[in-house]
């Protein structure tokens, strides 16, 4: 059982932890402390580079300066190629996004951020400190590409489910068996005792989309990884022609679920 990836599906990228903590402490629903902590995880440090006036600071301070340049939130935003969801541009910083397949964008204020982790001190990152700069980029005004509204989200993942689990079963390939379909039990389960997802302050929807988006990122994961099961080059194109959309919608629903602080009435 292809347990690796399922765990992946599973890790919120660290844009996603800066979003939600974000959106927290400008609610006031977060000390400061809290939510460096909270966005810092298992990381050594967090650095912002390229904010002005706030070069070299962490994140605490950047926040802070973010607020008294006009932001009142930030957004998430999950690129893939071919699919820039959730950027504004410019081409600059759509570039890096793209390239980490992650960012932050504040609301209000036109800055971007993207994370480059880097592990110090020794050749194998087991050994190594992690450090971890956001590099402060600038961005386009307007509303963030192919982001759906939470209740949209929601639909488009119950659909992809139903339209995948309906492809996978014809091909028979593993994907649709029942060994995949037992380690996806066994990850709901994991999913329902999950402490909170979310920082405080966001509705309870937006809980709900992101466990079910996590959920089916784990299953997308799952039937992608059990290659041995599809007989011929053409049951595996198939099958990777039923998954992508899906894996698209698990990536919407994230970004909808993060951005719904800001972005949910």
């Amino acid at each position: 059982m292809p347990q690796t990836e399922a765990h992946e599906a599973y890790e919120e990228p660290r844009s996603a932890r800066l979003v939600a903590w974000g959106n927290a402490w400008f609610a006031g629903q977060a000390s400061p402390d809290d939510t460096a902590d909270a966005v810092r995880g298992d990381d050594e440090s967090h650095v912002v580079r390229g904010l002005p006036g706030a070069d070299g600071v962490g994140l605490t301070l950047a926040l802070g300066r973010l607020r008294t340049l006009g932001a009142t939130g930030l957004r998430l935003a999950l690129p893939a190629p071919g699919h820039p969801l959730g950027l504004t541009g410019p081409a600059e910083f759509n570039a890096r996004a793209m390239e980490t397949g992650e960012a932050v964008l504040a609301v209000g204020a036109p800055w971007g951020f993207v994370p480059e982790a880097l592990w110090h001190g020794a050749d194998h990152e087991d050994d190594g400190v992690l450090a971890v700069t956001w590099h402060a980029l600038p961005v386009s005004p307007g509303f963030p590409a192919d982001v759906p509204a939470l209740r949209d989200a929601e639909r488009e993942l119950a659909e992809g489910m139903r339209d995948a689990t309906e492809a996978l079963v014809r091909l028979d390939v593993a994907g649709a068996g029942p060994e995949v379909q037992r380690a996806l039990g066994r990850l709901r389960s994991r999913d329902a005792e999950a402490v909170e997802l979310l920082a405080p302050g966001y509705p309870q929807r937006a809980v709900r989309v992101l466990q079910s988006a996590r959920r089916v990122a784990a299953l997308v994961a799952l039937a992608a990884a059990t290659e041995g099961a599809a007989v011929s080059a053409s049951e595996m194109a198939q099958r990777a022609s039923a998954l992508r959309p899906l894996e698209r919608a698990a990536r919407k629903a994230r970004v909808a679920a993060y951005n719904a602080a800001v972005d949910e009435p």
